[in-house]
Order: C-alpha cells, then sequence, then structure tokens
C-alpha cells in the first residue's frame, strides 16, 4: 500500500518517508571533511561557507521554486545552489564586480531564475528593489532568508565604508548587521525560515562572541531561535588561519584555542 505524501508547510521533504531522508541533517553538529566543488562552486573568495550549508538549510527550509534571498551574496554560493536545486534566489552584494562574477558563472538557463542586484543591504532602498523583483515573479514575500556577513573586520573585503567588514566597532557593526536583518525580515513570509552562518573572532587577546551576539540582534529584530547548528570548517580555511603551527604557537602563547567551527544558526519569522 502506498502511503499519502505527508507534507510541510515549508519544505518538500515527504514526512511519510521520513526514513528516506538519511541526507538531510538533524542533528547540531555538523562534520564536513571537504567543500562541494561540483556544479559551479569552488573555493575563489576569502569567506565564502561551503555549499553544503545551502544544500541543507534549502532542503529543509523551502520547496522547488521558492525564493530564497541573501543578503550577503558574496560570490554566488546560493544562487549557484538555488539553480541546482531548482529554486530561485535573489542576492544583493555590494560589490558591483562580484555581482558580475557571480552572473558569469551561472548558466544562461538561469536569467528567469536569479536575480542579481548591487546595492547595500542595511539601506532601506533594498527592500523596495528586490520587492520589485518579486512582484515581477508574482511573489508576495521570500520563502528564507540567507544571512552570511563578514565576520567583522576578520577580513577586509573592500575600501567602502558601508561594507560590514570596515565597521569602526563591533557595536556599530552589529547596530548595522540589525539593519539588514530588519530589511530581510520585511521581506520574509510570516512562518519562514532565516539561516546566519557566522563565527566568532579574537581581539585585543579577547573572545568576541559574534555569534551570538548576531543572533541577539535576530531575537531583537523579531525572529524565534529554532536551532545553534556548530560546523566545523575544515575544508573552508582560507583566510581563517592555515597556518597550523603558527596558531598553535600563538594559542598556546594567549590561552585561547584554535577556532574549528562556526555556527549555522536557525531562526523562524513568528507566523
Amino acid at each position: 500500500m502506498t502511503r499519502s505524501p505527508k507534507s510541510l508547510p515549508f519544505s518538500d521533504i515527504d514526512l511519510s518517508r521520513w526514513r528516506d531522508y538519511d541526507h538531510v541533517l538533524t542533528d547540531s553538529l555538523w562534520l564536513f571533511d571537504s567543500r562541494d566543488k561540483t556544479g559551479g562552486h569552488r573555493l575563489d573568495y576569502h569567506g565564502n561557507f561551503i555549499p553544503q550549508i545551502a544544500t541543507q538549510v534549502f532542503t529543509r527550509y523551502t520547496r522547488r521554486g521558492e525564493v530564497v534571498l541573501d543578503l550577503f551574496l558574496g560570490s554566488g554560493t546560493s544562487a549557484i545552489e538555488a539553480v541546482r536545486m531548482e529554486r530561485r534566489c535573489i542576492g544583493v552584494e555590494l560589490k558591483g564586480r562580484l555581482i558580475e562574477y557571480v552572473r558569469a558563472k551561472l548558466p544562461p538557463s538561469a536569467a528567469g531564475q536569479i536575480a542579481l542586484l548591487t546595492g547595500d543591504s542595511t539601506a532601506p532602498e533594498v527592500v523596495e528593489r528586490v520587492r520589485d523583483v518579486l512582484q515581477g515573479w508574482d511573489e508576495p514575500h521570500v520563502h528564507f532568508l540567507m544571512l552570511h556577513p563578514p565576520y567583522h573586520d576578520i577580513i577586509r573585503f573592500s575600501d567602502d565604508r558601508r561594507d560590514l567588514s570596515n565597521a569602526p566597532t563591533v557595536t556599530e557593526f552589529l547596530d548595522r548587521f540589525e539593519m539588514a536583518v530588519r530589511n530581510g525580515h520585511s521581506l520574509l513570509g510570516d512562518g519562514r525560515f532565516a539561516a546566519l552562518v557566522i563565527g566568532d573572532k579574537y581581539a585585543h587577546g579577547e573572545l568576541i562572541p559574534l555569534g551570538f551576539l548576531c543572533m541577539e540582534r535576530m531575537q531583537r529584530v523579531g525572529f524565534r531561535l529554532k536551532a545553534i547548528v556548530v560546523k566545523n570548517i575544515t575544508g573552508n580555511e582560507r583566510g581563517k588561519g592555515r597556518r597550523a603551527n603558527l596558531w598553535r604557537y600563538r594559542a598556546l602563547v594567549g590561552g585561547y584555542y584554535i577556532f574549528k567551527h562556526e555556527y549555522v544558526i536557525i531562526c523562524q519569522k513568528a507566523p
């Protein structure tokens, strides 16, 4: 006897076949041996997150044809994975050259599936520009929000003062990050999910818990916390300290531990 599909309002996962989804992670510790380099993905940019994160969260929290909004597009991991998984994606990126770089990586067939916008995700006008795209797609809202901001000033991505990696203080970084979150929250459908990919930093001999500080800003905006996933950074160390022996020496001298993880923080907009 064939079971009738048991669907979720935010995913294509068939709960009547839940045992068939071994590839979908439900634990809070994610360990990946290497970075997925298939389907157009490659480690070509400082600070891009591994594609497996997008695969997991898009599978859990979106349906085919739905719209992902990435407010810190970078080198386009979300857009590439959206095409592969038959989702649509609106990507916002401050640096115009990156937008053109991502566009060149996408297949011509993705033209109606991906919208790439050059702009400042903290600015109010971004909301209207995203809404214009949604109107053209006959969608009232986006279905998933991806947030992968700079880890403050660990890597300086540009000389643009609007770039969050150039924020002079942690507080200003958080204030401007919150502005982007508010924009995303206003565009996200009720009951839908957001993923924040973020790590912590050291400064002046002190651990700065950027992950939890950003999480608090998301809660301040109105998101409900659903999960804190800890993910290893193996295979994605570019810009995160490949010189293991030197960092080991520094850790011993400074009394701290070397970062081997980052967070994938899952939040939900209230229904």
